[in-house]
Order: C-alpha cells, then structure tokens, then sequence
C-alpha cells in the first residue's frame, strides 16, 4: 500500500482482509500469461483455477482524486543522518498515455531519453562531461497511469556544489531543448534506442507481461500496445519542443532536496 506514514500505522491485519476481498476479484482484474504457449492449453487451466472465485458486486466505477493544476513550484526538503549522497530531484506533472493527447506521451517519452538517459544524453553532458557538478544525472517518465502521471529529472551533485548550481544547468538544458532545434542525429539516436528496447523486450516474458498487464489496466488496447514503436517513429523534433514548453514549465513542478542531518549525526556520534 501506498499512503501517509501517520495512516499506514493504523492500518491492521483486518484493513488488509478487508481491502482484499472488496477489489481482488474477477470483474476487477485482467489475466497476462506469456509465453510458449496456446489458448486451448490454458484456457481450461484458467476456467479451474479462477473460474470458482466469485465476482464482487460491490466493485463500481471509483471517483479518484485529481491533482489541482499547479500554480506555482514547489520545494520539501529531507534531511536524514543516514544520507551520504544528497540528491536533488524534480518532478512535474505530465500527461499519461491514457490521457495525452494524440501524440503527445510518444514526445514525452522521446524528451525523457534525449534529457537524461545514457551518457549522450543533455542532462548527463551538461552536469557530469561538460560541467562536473554532478556525479549523476538522469530523467524519465512513467506513461502507465490512469490519471496524470509524472516525469522527473534528478541529480546528485558533488561534495562542495549547491543545489542552485546543478538547478540552473537542468534549467538551461530545458530552455535550450525549448528555444532552439533540436538536433536530427540526437532525436534519431533516441528514437531508435526506445524502439531498440521494445524489440529486445519481447525475448523477456516477465517483462511483456508487465507492459501488456500495466497498460491493459490504464485504459490502453493491445493495439495500443502494439503501436507504440510506430507511435515512436512518428515524433518530430516540434512535437518534442512543444511537450517541453508545455510540460516542463518549473510552475508545475515540485522539487526535493535530500540533505543529510549533520546536527543529528553529531549527537548519535557523541552518544556512540
């Protein structure tokens, strides 16, 4: 379960039950079996084996919570004595690909790889090669939800950098990929890259189970499923532009310092 620490406390054993057999049934769950397989071979395995289990009645369209429209950034900060590496990372919300517009979650995908996958990509280049501020830097964005989704960028900067400097470069990397054009090698690199990885993904049963099982449950088709290297091919370096003007505007953002608690750390090492 996910939720608020003070809420997950008094959670019990019954909550759990509870929880269980209200939304664990068949009308609410989808199947995914992959493999070597034939419909007529499991088909009479499944009818045994979740055929008995009852449906739940109780199950019924559910009003989910929307997040407001963001007006402004916003900042938490974590301080723990445990924290050797801080960490500064920054999340916006974004559309899913249940709910994007035609297009628009292939250029958020394409935009994540080209900001921050791999060691060419502008965030990596900008924070470690050409700027060593950072000894990480990464990006991404999740497209299987139901609702919004996010798409973050983080950093880990190195011992003796603020947070204010490895910002400012994640800015200037936004701004750069949002004012001027985009390189054609760069978004033909990683285009082939995201379709590179869904070829290979099919030699992985545990991870096309996942995908099919992930999108099938957030209102995609199998075909939808099917398409999305096609989807992928067909992003241009202006839908990529605009998806970052739109999107990563930083008044919809939230951003998290992690920092370690010396204070603390102090204490617990006089007592130690």
């Amino acid at each position: 379960m996910i939720g608020w620490h003070q809420e997950i406390e008094k959670l019990n054993r019954e909550d759990a039950l509870a929880f269980y057999r209200r939304f664990y049934a068949p009308n609410n769950a989808i199947l995914v079996i992959a493999g070597d397989v034939e419909v007529a071979d499991v088909r009479p395995l499944v009818e045994r084996n979740f055929g008995p289990i009852p449906a739940q009645p109780a199950i019924a369209q559910r009003i989910r919570p929307q997040e407001p429209e963001p007006a402004a950034p916003r900042t938490v900060t974590l301080s723990d004595p445990r924290v050797e590496q801080p960490g500064v990372r920054r999340y916006y919300l974004v559309p899913s690909a249940t709910t994007a517009a035609a297009g628009e979650s292939a250029a958020l995908e394409v935009l994540a790889r080209l900001i921050g996958s791999g060691s060419n990509s502008y965030l990596y280049r900008g924070l470690v090669v050409d700027k060593p501020l950072a000894v990480s830097a990464s990006a991404s964005y999740s497209s299987i939800s139901l609702d919004p989704s996010q798409f973050s960028i983080s950093a880990s900067p190195k011992q003796g950098v603020n947070f204010a400097e490895v910002e400012q470069v994640i800015d200037d990397v936004i701004a750069d990929i949002v004012q001027n054009p985009i390189r054609p090698e760069d978004l033909e690199r990683v285009k082939t890259q995201l379709i590179a990885e869904e070829i290979y993904a099919q030699g992985n049963q545990a991870l096309l189970a996942y995908r099919y099982g992930g999108a099938l449950t957030t209102g995609q088709s199998v075909e939808d499923i099917r398409s999305w290297p096609d989807r992928i091919r067909a992003v241009t370096a202006e839908q990529v532009r605009a998806a970052a003007q739109k999107w990563l505007d930083k008044k919809r953002s939230v951003t998290g310092y992690l920092i370690k608690d010396t204070a603390t750390a102090k204490r617990e090492e006089k007592r130690s």
